[in-house]
């Protein structure tokens, strides 16, 4: 017997579970509400850690998250253990809690680098606001800053970093910063960027150890032997879907490693539903499996989610949205994720710090991104969405894209 119930669970305490919170409210759920997570914090936007709050511009306060104030918030508490058929829980304060409706947003967890002198002090990975705190406190009176990884942690840390007066180098496997996400053209021009705001980049580089003549971390060597001083590191290479509740819950997990769900966010458990980084479901839009990292995505599956607690019966029609700023030098804005594509074109110039960079795949749109130019993605999804379905560009289509001067294709 549960020590209480609850009408809807949501398990864990960020964006996904605040979004599902507000639009329980807002699309009518009159029962009850409980957001369990494990942080300190209640839930707040993650986005700030890499720049605002970094920098000290935003207040811990300013992250937060509102969330309707019926709605009852439980920090500093774990789900230790889900039974998915009994429709319970119990959480690290050894409450029992049997619920309706469930929602499942563990997040992911950060990937550490395993190899020698990683546990060195200096050595900072960003997940949470704390970090956040550590890392600013660390650098304080020091001034070498190393980012491993060239994609947006690695670039964000370090546009930040430097506008607080360090000097920063990104080191990274591949030879162009976010070339993984948008190709070796707009890499080069990212790099272009930070460099002429004095980021060193060390491209196509593998760290092989950090070393120190104490416990604390002072260069960073590579796998060809250079060695790149350093008085603090950030680690930014990836994060991994934290699926522990889930596997000893024996939810399935997908090919990405995400809890496998369909279109609705479903996980195939009567009222359990998934969302954000956890969350690997059918994208009736890209036609294929999906999981992605992002806040946008989150915040919109957490919507999703809700409504099919409530009984809509709806699939996740929203097309994934990225953002990335570097420093006040530059925002970046995109649609997809495309997986593959074998042609790029640009619609302005990227001397001018202003364009879209279309990725077609066979003549489908299958993403875009925007520099200065964010009325580009307004038609971007539409045909993103279109080429899911079929539609192909013609010849006189791709070309307008390209044009400033031309209107762009319809969908």
């Amino acid at each position: 017997m549960a020590d209480r119930r609850v009408d809807h669970l949501l398990i864990g305490g960020g964006i996904a579970s605040a979004s599902c919170a507000t639009a329980l409210r807002e699309h009518g759920a009159t029962g009850s509400i409980l957001l369990v997570g494990r942080e300190l914090d209640p839930p707040y936007h993650r986005p700030p850690i890499t720049k605002g709050y970094l920098a000290g511009r935003e207040t811990r306060e300013e992250t937060f998250i509102p969330v309707p104030d019926d709605v009852e918030v439980l920090t500093r508490t774990s789900v230790m253990a889900l039974d998915p058929q009994a429709k319970a829980v119990t959480l690290s304060n050894k409450e029992t809690v049997a619920y309706e409706t469930a929602l499942l947003a563990t997040g992911a967890m950060v990937r550490r680098l395993q190899v020698e002198g990683a546990q060195l002090q200096g050595i900072h990975y960003l997940r949470a606001l704390g970090n956040a705190d550590t890392l600013r406190a660390d650098a304080e009176g020091r001034e070498r800053i190393v980012c491993v990884g060239g994609s947006y942690i690695g670039c964000e840390v370090a546009a930040t970093m430097t506008t607080l007066g360090r000097r920063c180098t990104i080191v990274m496997q591949e030879d162009e910063p976010l070339e993984r996400s948008f190709g070796r053209r707009v890499g080069a021009w990212v790099r272009r960027l930070l460099e002429s705001r004095g980021v060193e980049i060390v491209g196509g580089a593998e760290v092989q150890r950090f070393e120190g003549s104490g416990d604390r971390v002072e260069r960073v060597v590579l796998a060809d032997g250079r060695a790149v001083e350093a008085d603090v590191v950030v680690c930014g290479v990836g994060a991994n879907p934290d699926v522990m509740l889930a596997r000893k819950a024996g939810l399935e997990l997908g090919e990405t490693g995400g809890v496998r769900c369909d279109s609705r966010l479903a996980t195939g458990f009567d009222g359990l539903y998934a969302a954000g980084d956890v969350c690997e479901y059918d994208s009736v839009i890209h036609g294929r499996r999906l999981r992605v990292e992002h806040w946008d995505v989150a915040f919109s599956m957490g919507r999703t989610a809700a409504l099919n607690m409530l009984g809509r019966d709806v699939a996740h029609d929203v097309v994934p949205y990225f953002f990335s700023d570097l420093g006040d030098w530059a925002s970046l804005e995109y649609v997809g994720p495309a997986a593959r594509w074998d042609r790029e074109v640009v619609r302005g110039a990227f001397d001018d710090g202003a364009f879209s960079v279309w990725y077609l795949d066979g003549g489908r749109v299958a993403g875009a991104l925007s520099v200065g130019r964010g009325e580009d993605l307004v038609a971007a999804r539409a045909l993103l969405e279109a080429g899911a379905r079929g539609r192909v560009l013609d010849d006189g289509e791709i070309a307008a894209l390209g044009d400033v001067d031309s209107p762009l294709p319809a969908a």
